[in-house]
């Protein structure tokens, strides 16, 4: 890593420590037909994805002292495409869990969507209208565990409902957490979404609020995804729909998360931006 200044969002020895292994084992299979591996600090690509996460900034304004846009972007796409950073982010997550004292792989799962209105450059072919909540652009639906750790992220057109978004989260869950028998939702999600559920063995509970309390009541179980939810609002980035494909907005997502599992396997803390 080249001296520099550090940025509030850089990784810290330790946490790159838990980073470093999983892409140096990633570039060791990446070697060219002439026997060589890429000379780019990893560090420091990994650094610029928080940075840009975390700041909110275009690829043309990542600071001179990062990696340039073009050789940041490729590993960006790269690790989005091969399902790399997808990877890295569960094998981080059963981390967690097990310094938590729980099982790698959870027994419940609590869902939730949440409309993003995307940026005036956004294909309209990829986004649409919550009807609802009257939000144009992306709806991003997540699956957490108990520890309000991200199972499952997918990311639609606004247009398509909690349920269909349910049930996309769903099949990805039992997929890669089969050990999975409960989901907690709220009211938006219906009937086929538990029918959905029923069918792969998982009993679908939907905790509704309570309206008899004054001021805000955190709802039991569904406090967890809404809390997570927060705390993706933090890296501006996620703000706003800003990219071109949903793939890069999961891609996205999955990178916050990766920030906050450093850091709480670290026990560090990142200053915030305010």
């Amino acid at each position: 890593m080249s001296e520099r200044k550090r940025y509030p969002s850089d990784v810290t020895d330790r946490q790159w420590a838990l980073l470093g292994p999983f892409l140096d084992a990633w570039r060791a299979k990446r070697v060219s037909v002439a026997g060589r591996v890429g000379g780019q600090d990893l560090r420091e690509v990994v650094n610029a994805i928080l940075y840009q996460n975390r700041t909110g900034c275009q690829w043309a304004y990542l600071p001179h002292d990062l990696p340039q846009k073009a050789v940041t972007y490729y590993y960006f796409a790269l690790w989005r495409d091969d399902g790399t950073d997808q990877a890295i982010h569960d094998l981080l997550r059963c981390q967690a869990r097990e310094k938590a004292g729980r099982a790698e792989d959870p027994s419940m799962v609590i869902l939730d969507t949440q409309s993003i209105r995307a940026a005036n450059h956004v294909p309209a072919a990829t986004t649409g209208k919550d009807a609802g909540k009257r939000v144009p652009g992306r709806k991003r639906g997540l699956a957490v565990d108990a520890l309000g750790l991200i199972i499952a992220v997918i990311v639609t057109a606004a247009s398509i409902s909690d349920n269909q978004v349910g049930i996309r989260l769903l099949d990805r869950v039992a997929e890669h957490n089969p050990t999975v028998t409960a989901a907690f939702v709220d009211a938006g999600f219906k009937q086929d979404f538990a029918l959905h559920g029923a069918m792969m063995g998982i009993d679908v509970q939907v905790v509704k609020r309570s309206d008899t309390r004054p001021g805000f009541v955190p709802v039991k179980k569904r406090w967890l995804v809404e809390q997570v939810n927060g705390t993706l609002m933090l890296h501006r980035r996620l703000t706003r729909e800003y990219e071109s494909r949903p793939e890069s907005s999961v891609s996205r997502t999955l990178w916050a998360s990766m920030a906050n599992i450093v850091r709480r396997l670290t026990d560090t803390v990142t200053p915030t931006w305010r």
